[in-house]
């Protein structure tokens, strides 16, 4: 295939030479009636741009196959055998995929480290999901992806489930061993669904860790907004083998998605497409090797530790890591990621990935360089300086393994729509909750609908909050009181 071409951009700039005029959606008809205020903010190329897909973009009756063109060379750039564009995100990607592997009442094994997208997929479908625990490390007090043992006891126990879900890498980097996962399916003739949401950019340098569709995984949900140079809520999904229908995953996909797709979106992935495959190589010798140089310089300063191959990587936790995910250990300097984070914002206009009770991350990409390093090294080392400010730091109360794993009690759909009240968190302790409480970044809920919460889980998002967490998605974000399911009366 030609990847020199890159179809929608292409039929973009021959819609503009066409000079054709719209009866049609967008409403603002490129721009002539958006707010002159909002132009001069947005700028005019981003109305000029935004057409309408069909009857705009393509034509209504003899379509050129723009999209079908783009996806066909963004499947044969990554090696998978179908690609579908997403401009609603990898939540609905993942969505899509998990309706294409199980529907209301069968079961579905869910790595327990799963985004809350994935949990939003449980309560829409009805899906049954059986959980797999991730591999804790009790000493820095973090999950990586459940390990391939854990996928085969839990088909073991459940044979009539229908496939697995598992997340790779995790935003912290960390990432399983997904060839031996996918064994772990293929051999009972059942799918793996991957959500490699942070791995767009995996296919495109060797010296990243495995990529899912190499790994054998049947389907891959990745946001290119993420790691790559698609727009905010440009993703897609890649699909191989025989153990999921393509029209299967199509219609699934047309059932939740909008039918005014962005052509913006189309656009810049259909761009990053031909970026990498004539770029990649080179544009990740440079991210890694700054990558590489920051994470020297960052463990030269007092009070911070680079987790490296040594913390994340061996037995019991995870099988690869990204190297573009720097994440620091700031414990020594005695104060929280959270204020950490909060400071920098505030003294260096800078913003970190993802901060924790203990840590912050800065995500690399292929667009950072030498300069953005120094700013990052630069505001890292002031922070260092000015530790002292930041002390003391509320406390987060962060439960052992066990005491984090909820039990289910109902199924998550049956708990979200079912009857619920709002109670105080004191009174939670032992009810089931009705909604997701989801400590963000990274996304992960701490508590999910029809789960029994106990009293340390309640404990830490308490504190958590107290300390700088943000809980967005709970009706009550500070968490003085949570949403439970009603108990007869």
């Amino acid at each position: 295939m030609d990847h020199s071409k890159a179809p929608v951009l292409e039929a973009l700039a021959a819609y503009h030479a066409e000079g054709q005029t719209p009866f049609t959606p967008p409403g603002h008809k490129q721009g002539r009636g958006a707010d002159p205020r909002v132009r001069e903010v947005l700028g005019d190329a981003v109305f000029r741009s935004d057409v309408l897909a069909t009857s705009g973009l393509d034509d209504r009756r003899s379509s050129r196959g723009v999209l079908e063109q783009a996806q066909a060379l963004m499947a044969d750039a990554v090696g998978a055998e179908h690609t579908f564009f997403s401009t609603c995100g990898s939540s609905l990607s993942v969505k899509s995929a998990m309706l294409s592997v199980a529907g209301p009442h069968e079961k579905l094994l869910v790595g327990r480290d799963a985004h809350k997208s994935v949990v939003s997929g449980l309560i829409l479908s009805g899906i049954r999901p059986v959980w797999v625990a991730p591999q804790w490390d009790p000493e820095r007090h973090l999950a990586h992806p459940p390990s391939a043992e854990a996928f085969e006891a839990a088909f073991a126990e459940h044979p009539d489930a229908k496939g697995a879900l598992v997340t790779t890498p995790t935003p912290y980097g960390t990432c399983s061993d997904l060839a031996a996962i996918a064994r772990v399916c293929h051999r009972r003739g059942r799918p793996l669904i991957v959500d490699e949401a942070w791995g767009a950019h995996l296919p495109f340098h060797p010296d990243l860790p495995a990529w899912a569709m190499d790994a054998g995984a049947d389907v891959c949900v990745t946001s290119v907004h993420k790691m790559g140079s698609g727009l905010e809520q440009g993703s897609v999904f890649h699909l191989q083998g025989d153990l999921i229908d393509p029209e299967v995953l199509k219609s699934r996909e047309d059932l939740l998605g909008t039918t005014s797709p962005s052509v913006l979106l189309y656009a810049a992935l259909d761009g990053w497409r031909r970026q990498m495959v004539e770029h990649g190589r080179a544009l990740y010798d440079d991210a890694l090797a700054v990558a590489a140089s920051l994470r020297t310089r960052i463990a030269g300063i007092d009070g911070m530790h680079v987790h490296g191959r040594d913390d994340f990587c061996g037995p019991g936790r995870a099988a690869d890591m990204d190297p573009l995910q720097i994440i620091v250990d700031i414990t020594a300097l005695g104060t929280t990621g959270y204020r950490a984070a909060d400071w920098l914002r505030e003294h260096h206009h800078i913003n970190l990935h993802l901060s924790d009770h203990r840590r912050i991350s800065a995500q690399l990409t292929h667009a950072d360089d030498e300069h953005a390093a120094r700013t990052l090294l630069t505001a890292l080392r002031d922070v260092a300086a000015h530790a002292d400010e930041l002390r003391p730091a509320e406390q987060v109360e962060v439960p052992d393994p066990q005491d984090l794993r909820l039990e289910q009690v109902l199924l998550p759909r049956d708990a979200y729509f079912g009857p619920t009240e709002q109670v105080p968190w004191e009174k939670a302790v032992g009810r089931v909750t009705a909604e997701m409480l989801t400590p963000y970044p990274p996304g992960i809920p701490a508590a999910l609908p029809g789960e029994r919460l106990n009293a340390d889980v309640v404990r830490y998002l308490r504190t958590g909050v107290d300390a700088g967490m943000v809980v967005p998605d709970a009706a009550d974000t500070d968490v003085k009181s949570v949403r439970v399911v009603a108990e007869d009366t």
